[in-house]
């Protein structure tokens, strides 16, 4: 694989729009496993029929106006928007946010991007080093829980900039919700996706294929976010950069196809530092990957993905992940893997060396049309860790391992390498045509994957699942010991179960997250927990 340098500009309305795209490391996005690629661009939103004025108990009714906000720049009343749930006034925000502000939660009002949203600018790779062109004053963008923002077109995104935050604190009753248009206006099912950008937030974290002529990994190392016409840039050398806080969210319907192989993610971390703190967020029908994570130090908890039609969880260019409580779950027509981790590139001796790390995880890989090959891929001489987790993989095989540095058995700290994947309490349901695969130049073969895979405890390839409620963990899940998470890191909280969801009692993941036919979080059936629906407040 080579590396791609590009600025992309797309004429829109005859305006000139900033793009941004996601996935592997090569500034293009996520292709799978390699080769011819099919995207399926989605077909435009015809301008739909004027919905008539709802009517009826329970119903929205607009606020009168938009809230005053710390920037001077203000809010703009966009008017009123029509949907199934009722009648909604608009208020866009500003191109780019220059003071700290807080988003209120106001009934019958909703946020709109009207394209890409700067939250600040980007403040360089540390406070002793901004670009003379950022005259700003670092900013946070504060957002209330039950708080609605949607993207108004599909090329809406919100950048938050190296050296500024995120604050948005939702609550198990309350999350707050990123979506678009289409899902206000009550025109999707649960199959639509790419309807908007995505929630893109850039740190000061070392990174590696640098877009300059740097050294990987250093202060110096930046990476320009992929397909953006103007600057995103993340990177630096601070492990514990801080971009703020995501909790008890939801991102809805995004991944809007700017060109061939040109997509965002619903969350993209670039270069994001390990006092970042991301949990309890719920990632909804991607028409790319549900979150990826290029460089950076990311620490992330109560993790959901649903839908998502690449990668679920996409790790690149050094990163060092820690990721614990996860669910994923494919629809059944489309998705690539459930973990691609980096990429098979000229670059992938870069230093340092991807190291993601797993615990407690429920991946169900339902999809018919992986590209890769296998709902686990791990390829570029990462470092990977899985243990106390369970994957259903019946259509392809469960791990596939690509390029002789990935699977090398060899601890060597010169050059970042931890060793051979590892895999602890291990759980798999895997098909009758083989669990393991192995690619790259030099190759891994199969018998190798499945040696390195056997050399754990507590591992198997014909595990049946015996799943409640889809995830919710039943009698066979109970009886497998689990591993000494603590050994991985004190970021890792110890259970005495594998998977992400203990038994019935244990209900992390109802009441913020939204039901679809896909998957089901609670026994709601108010038609304002569907992920096609907005809450009505």
């Amino acid at each position: 694989m080579t590396r791609i340098t590009r600025t992309m500009t797309f004429m829109l309305a005859g305006a000139a729009l900033p793009l941004l795209a996601g996935c592997g490391a090569q500034d293009i996005a996520s292709p799978g496993s390699g080769g011819n690629i099919t995207i399926n661009y989605p077909t435009p939103t015809p301008t739909p029929t004027p919905t008539p004025t709802p009517s009826g108990p329970g119903l929205v009714t607009p606020a009168t106006g938009c809230p005053t906000i710390a920037d001077a720049q203000g809010l703009t009343d966009a008017g009123t928007i029509t949907g199934p749930t009722g009648e909604w006034r608009v208020c866009n925000l500003p191109t780019q946010i220059k003071a700290s502000i807080t988003l209120p939660k106001i009934a019958g009002l909703l946020y709109q991007m009207p394209g890409r949203v700067d939250v600040g600018c980007d403040r360089g790779p540390s406070e002793s080093a901004v670009p003379a062109s950022c005259t700003i004053a670092p900013v946070t963008l504060s957002i209330e829980p039950g708080v609605v923002v949607y993207g108004g077109t599909g090329v809406s995104w919100l950048a938050v900039n190296r050296g500024n935050k995120i604050n948005a604190v939702g609550t198990a009753t309350a999350p707050i919700i990123f979506t678009s248009r289409d899902n206000v206006l009550g025109l999707n099912s649960d199959s639509s996706s790419g309807q908007w950008g995505g929630v893109v937030l850039l740190g000061r974290a070392p990174t590696t294929d640098c877009t300059n002529a740097a050294t990987p990994g250093s202060a110096d190392c930046y990476r320009q976010t992929e397909g953006a016409a103007d600057p995103a840039f993340f990177g630096g050398a601070t492990t514990t950069d801080n971009s703020g806080v995501m909790q008890y969210v939801q991102i809805r319907y995004s991944g809007y196809v700017l060109g061939a192989n040109s997509e965002l993610q619903s969350l993209t971390l670039g270069g994001v530092g390990s006092a970042t703190t991301l949990e309890h967020i719920q990632s909804f029908n991607s028409s790319d990957d549900a979150v990826e994570a290029f460089g950076g130090n990311v620490n992330m908890k109560y993790f959901i993905a649903v839908g998502a039609e690449d990668d679920n969880l996409d790790t690149d260019t050094g990163v060092k992940a820690n990721m614990q409580f996860v669910i994923a779950v494919q629809r059944e027509s489309v998705g690539d893997s459930i973990i691609e981790a980096d990429s098979d590139n000229a670059f992938d001796g870069d230093l340092p060396r991807q190291n993601t790390k797993i615990a407690n995880a429920t991946f169900l890989a339902r999809s018919t049309a992986i590209g890769n090959g296998a709902a686990i891929l791990i390829r570029g001489g990462a470092d990977y860790t899985i243990v106390n987790s369970v994957l259903a993989s019946p259509n392809f095989a469960c791990i596939k391992l690509s390029r002789a540095q990935t699977a090398s058995t060899t601890v060597n700290p010169a050059i970042d390498e931890a060793g051979a994947p590892v895999f602890q309490s291990f759980q798999m349901q895997c098909p009758s045509s083989g669990a393991f695969a192995g690619g790259g130049t030099p190759a891994v073969t199969a018998e190798q994957v499945q040696a390195i895979f056997e050399a754990g405890t507590n591992n198997s390839t014909n595990f049946a699942p015996s799943f409640t409620n889809l995830f919710v963990n039943g009698a066979k899940e109970t009886e497998v010991p689990v591993y000494d998470v603590t050994k991985l890191g004190s970021f890792f909280t110890p259970t005495s179960y594998i998977g992400a969801v203990k038994d019935a009692n244990d209900t992390w993941y109802a009441g913020w997250t939204c039901n679809s036919t896909t998957a089901g979080f609670d026994n709601v059936s108010d038609a304002n927990r569907a992920c096609t629906s907005l809450p009505v407040s």
